[in-house]
């Protein structure tokens, strides 16, 4: 689609230097045919920010892209030394987090993660989606490092990078044998996914949760299956993560809903529609995230943009700089998350509203970080006291 009929019908802001970016990227062909790149988010491939030449495809006259391949899922195997992630991020209720893969299937079209596979040497576009890496090894490195001598016990985040029950999971199982070994310490859990195949996971996250070492997050982005679809192309549907709410409070675990990302004068009009749905369905606490476009998301976001929206690119992304002091991307840790300025403020009295109607957020409880036992399983080095 290569159409720039929406280009000289005003879709851009005149002398924006991103918008007339935008439209030499299409107009170059850099977007990848939607026959190669069926049932991905992302729409282009181009190099990663640190490597020393660019790379695109181009027609030899021959009909030559025709006989290129479609994108397909590839897996490779990574071995890290260590599992625990650190961060001593102001704006993070977390210090501590565990990342089964790098790279997700689901090919959310926003994702914040993308710009880590530049450190690959791939892609943030397509290649974040269909090559991906896989760390076999991690229940037993955390099981390692959580026997560690003088090892202090805070709760685990898991899925705040890329999300631990991508289809790959189904295969591998990582993040099973990663709660097993988190069962085993009675080491506490906070889980955040799209995916409603969390729900395999009951028998383990269940019984973490009566001793207050468990807790899901279930992002809910919109209720529109058509948005959802062109957003998240391989997450769960938001009815199956409604339903997976309902049957992991039914079991006593406790759930939220995340509305993340929440994008200007595209979803924000659902804010009410979705904590509405997820109260109903056992939610009890929620949250949001403002659209946070940094480096290569950017030119990712606005050519999905323009690609399925192209009468509200405008005003998205003039909504989007208003809230990031003129930019697509503002970093600072004060504004990251929510933004600044008047439709910011809106969005956040509106989202606070909503959830103190539902009695959200009203009794927050701490996982429990008093019961914890150092693993003494395979793998881990025995005192020699």
């Amino acid at each position: 689609m290569n159409d720039l009929s929406h280009v000289r019908q005003g879709a851009f802001a005149p002398g924006n230097r991103a918008d007339v970016a935008d439209a030499l990227m299409v107009e170059s062909g850099l977007r990848i045919e939607v026959d190669r790149r069926r049932g991905r988010g992302a729409g282009i491939n181009t190099s990663g920010r640190f490597e020393p030449v660019t790379r695109s495809t181009e027609d030899d006259g021959w009909n030559s892209l025709e006989d290129l391949p479609p994108f397909k899922t590839e897996v490779q195997v990574e071995k890290p030394r260590t599992i625990i992630a650190r961060n001593d991020s102001p704006d993070i209720p977390f210090d501590r987090s565990v990342n089964p893969y790098r790279g997700c299937e689901h090919g959310c079209i926003y994702c914040f993660a993308r710009p880590t596979h530049a450190y690959m040497g791939l892609s943030a576009g397509l290649d974040f989606e269909a090559r991906l890496f896989a760390k076999p090894d991690a229940a037993k490195l955390l099981e390692r490092e959580l026997a560690k001598p003088g090892y202090k016990v805070k709760p685990i985040a898991i899925g705040t990078n890329t999300d631990p029950y991508q289809p790959i999971e189904k295969e591998w199982r990582i993040m099973r044998q990663i709660l097993e070994v988190l069962k085993a310490a009675d080491h506490p859990v906070m889980i955040v996914t799209k995916s409603a195949m969390v729900l395999r996971d009951i028998d383990i996250l269940a019984p973490m949760a009566e001793k207050g070492l468990a807790r899901v997050g279930l992002s809910v982005t919109t209720l529109d299956r058509k948005l959802a679809r062109l957003m998240e192309p391989r997450a769960s549907t938001p009815e199956k993560r409604l339903d997976a709410i309902r049957k992991l409070s039914e079991a006593g675990i406790p759930t939220s809903v995340l509305m993340a990302p929440v994008i200007p004068a595209l979803n924000d009009h659902e804010i009410e529609r979705v904590l509405d749905s997820a109260k109903a369905a056992g939610a009890t606490e929620a949250s949001y995230v403002l659209l946070r476009l940094p480096l290569e998301v950017s030119p990712l976001f606005r050519d999905w943009l323009l690609q399925h929206y192209p009468d509200r690119y405008r005003h998205v992304m003039s909504l989007v700089r208003s809230m990031r002091d003129g930019k697509d991307y503002d970093a600072d840790f004060t504004k990251r998350m929510k933004g600044a300025g008047p439709y910011a403020w809106q969005i956040g009295r509106r989202f606070d509203l909503a959830a103190k109607r539902l009695e959200l957020n009203t009794n927050r409880r701490a996982l429990n970080c008093d019961i914890f036992v150092p693993p003494l399983g395979t793998g881990v080095q025995l005192s020699l006291l």
